[in-house]
């Protein structure tokens, strides 16, 4: 059965997005209570800092800070025991770790001689969940892949590791057994000016039942949530990975954390194999373990002045995805070879397995290569053929279990009907339920109505018989993911939720005041690796983000060579550009929104463009994809739902119906032609000039789906 999610307007969580300076610690959250308040002077008040929200809090500890009337004099109790360690700063507060927390409800408070405040803190296992609901069963263990001591299911908890390593002066990592060595090659990093050793503590361990990592500079105190570590220079950056799949497994990696371009400048790096959607492709689940991890990690280290998400593809959709629907845990995203979210994408994957599957088939033999590239509509026919290989099976019961940690003993089949699931459904389980009929999760797809080959034939480049053999022979899925003769009918309820829960991402929620930089690697043309990642995908962020805000002026999109400098050099840009942006938002004073400053606070330089070389960066508008100096380098295609009429925008799972009108056509089909559309459409076609079915549910922050 669904859990039905409860809404949170969490004011405490979005007052995050505001970036706040790091020699203030954190913004004051308007989450603590005060007693004997006095009119005129400071009020006592305390705050958590690991996690904005002190109703989600995990781990049995948090990070809190005391405020007002000379905080130096407070005392600070948890469920009435003394606290103590509290270190005084500026300005007279002070902070501290409160540790021992006890599961479910516990009392902080702060007691001067005049006032008292009190903070209710609910604090979760720290295997999990927090908010995301119900936890997959089977899940299997693989704590082993990161050189953790062997777990047991369902939670997959191993004791934390410390390990060290150093960046040597040929330019790679290297283990180091003692941190207070020196190495001969021992290369240095620069943080804030200033050269350190570049040392690097990693640490391993897990956190909702996923592999965390944590690398950050090693000064050689280790480190101090009350005392920033001297080479950290504040600033955090979490990763994300590529890929979809339909999880039961714990995942062998990470979105990496020892990468030389963030540990150089002094950024700490985190993320977790739950962050990975090609071993668990949930982005709520996403976002609850990046917000488990950060809460962590500021535990451990102190408090953070920002976090910017990196990470391309399905690390693109985790950015996206969590700064909408969770805003707060990403402050600014750096997303590469993007796409807006998994199930939009998903309509290439399973379109793309049947137009293969018609092309292969006498009706389809009649189509040339440039007709099929034409109906699909990337630049080459190729990138279907890839969606249908890398993705097809997402659809399917079990195909998408295969390289998993899962046994194959232990899959779905027809002699196994209770075995494991994985396809895309099955991480959406807590969200869209499961019909108890076919025992399958239900799913949003949906093809009734959908003119696949319009656009081509309107433009002359298909003939009608054509357009009427692909439409009447290209068939859908059954809910195990088969092929079968009629089209893919949507469940109903599995629609509102894709829309209400915002996983058809509406880029209206948090989006709307996070900065954006969306590098677009080239990766259109034919014999490119994994070229689903189209730059049509970009334009459509853009689409969406203006429909929903009216205006895109906090994304920037920009275009570069897929070569190693063009990537690396666009890479570097970036996140100097990113850097300035966020430091320039927490800077601005000013009464303006945050939607404003967002916008108002955009480095001077920094818009669209593309570069023309691996070194040679322009800027142009990139509203237009079609017209300006970059889109001749970089020509930008669509995909088969564009290609049936879609506009760019690309949010409707389910079509709106209208009467099927051969007066609609710009051409003339036979009687028998005719026949066969009305067979093939007996519903009608897709009027996308309505919203889709399930569209008009309006999308919700922060939704929990239960923490059991």
């Amino acid at each position: 059965m669904r859990t039905r999610p409860n809404l949170r307007r969490l004011a405490v969580v979005a007052a995050a997005c505001a970036v706040a300076a790091a020699t203030a610690l954190l913004t004051s959250i308007p989450a603590a209570s005060a007693a004997n308040r006095h009119p005129g002077g400071p009020q006592l008040a305390i705050t958590t800092v690991s996690n904005p929200d002190p109703r989600l809090v995990s781990g049995g500890e948090v990070l809190v800070l005391v405020t007002g009337a000379g905080a130096s004099r407070v005392q600070v109790t948890e469920n009435g025991h003394a606290v103590s360690g509290f270190v005084p700063q500026p300005g007279g507060s002070l902070l501290g770790l409160v540790t021992g927390l006890r599961q479910g409800s516990n009392r902080i408070a702060a007691t001067s001689r005049a006032q008292r405040a009190e903070l209710t803190v609910i604090d979760h296992p720290i295997s999990g969940p927090v908010f995301s609901g119900s936890q997959q069963t089977p899940f299997y263990c693989q704590t082993t892949a990161f050189g953790l001591a062997p777990s047991s299911p369902p939670l997959c908890a191993a004791p934390t590791v410390v390990s060290y390593e150093y960046y040597t002066t040929s330019g790679a990592f290297a283990p180091l057994a003692d941190p207070s060595s020196r190495p001969a090659n021992l290369a240095t990093a620069t943080v804030a000016g200033r050269k350190v050793p570049y040392i690097i503590r990693v640490e391993t361990g897990t956190i909702d039942r996923a592999v965390y990592q944590i690398a950050a500079l090693y000064d050689g105190s280790g480190p101090s949530p009350l005392h920033q570590d001297t080479s950290w220079n504040g600033k955090l950056i979490y990763t994300f990975g590529g890929g979809c799949e339909g999880g039961h497994a714990q995942g062998s990696t990470t979105g990496g954390v020892l990468n030389g371009l963030f540990l150089s400048q002094g950024y700490a790096v985190a993320s977790s194999t739950l962050n990975v959607l090609g071993q668990q492709c949930n982005t709520i689940l996403s976002a609850e373990a990046a917000m488990m991890v950060k809460e962590h990690f500021i535990d451990t280290y102190g408090a953070v002045g920002f976090t910017i998400g990196w990470g391309e593809s399905g690390g693109a959709i985790s950015q996206y995805e969590i700064a909408d629907q969770y805003p707060g845990i990403l402050n600014g995203l750096i997303p590469e070879i993007s796409f807006p979210d998994a199930f939009t994408t998903l309509d290439d994957a399973s379109d793309c397995r049947l137009l293969d599957q018609f092309f292969n088939t006498p009706a389809g033999a009649s189509f040339s290569a440039a007709q099929r590239q034409e109906v699909a509509g990337f630049p080459s026919y190729e990138s279907c053929q890839d969606w249908d290989t890398y993705f097809g099976d997402l659809v399917t019961a079990s195909g998408a279990c295969a390289g998993t940690a899962i046994p194959q003993a232990a899959w779905w089949s027809a002699a196994n009907p209770d075995g494991v699931k994985c396809s895309i459904m099955e991480s959406y389980a807590n969200q869209f339920g499961r019909n108890p009929a076919t025992g399958f999760v239900r799913s949003p797809l949906d093809s009734v109505g959908v003119q696949y080959g319009l656009v081509p034939l309107e433009r002359g480049q298909i003939s009608p018989a054509q357009f009427v053999a692909l439409n009447a022979g290209i068939g859908g899925y059954n809910a195990a993911g088969s092929p079968v003769t009629q089209r893919t009918v949507a469940d109903p309820h599995a629609l509102q939720a894709a829309y209400r829960d915002d996983i058809i991402n509406s880029m209206g929620l948090g989006l709307r005041t996070t900065p954006i930089i969306d590098q677009r690697v080239d990766m259109d043309a034919a014999g490119q690796v994994w070229d689903v990642h189209t730059t049509q995908w970009s334009f459509v962020e853009r689409a969406r983000l203006l429909a929903a805000n009216g205006t895109a002026a906090n994304q920037v999109i920009i275009e570069s060579l897929d070569t190693t400098d063009g990537t690396a050099n666009a890479q570097a840009y970036e996140l100097s550009a990113m850097n300035q942006w966020l430091t320039n938002i927490q800077a601005d004073g000013s009464g303006r929104s945050q939607q404003a400053k967002v916008i108002a606070d955009k480095p001077a330089g920094l818009g669209d463009g593309c570069y023309l070389s691996a070194t040679d960066r322009i800027e142009a508008t990139l509203t237009d994809p079609a017209t300006g100096p970059c889109a001749a380098l970089y020509p930008v295609g669509s995909d088969p739902r564009q290609q049936a009429g879609e506009p760019m925008v690309e949010n409707v799972l389910k079509c709106a119906l209208k009467p099927l009108n051969f007066a609609d056509y710009p051409v003339t089909f036979t009687p028998a032609e005719q026949a066969q559309l009305r067979q093939a459409f007996p519903a009608g076609v897709c009027d996308y000039a309505k919203p889709g079915a399930g569209q008009r549910q309006q999308p919700s922050t922060w939704l929990d789906y239960g923490d059991r």
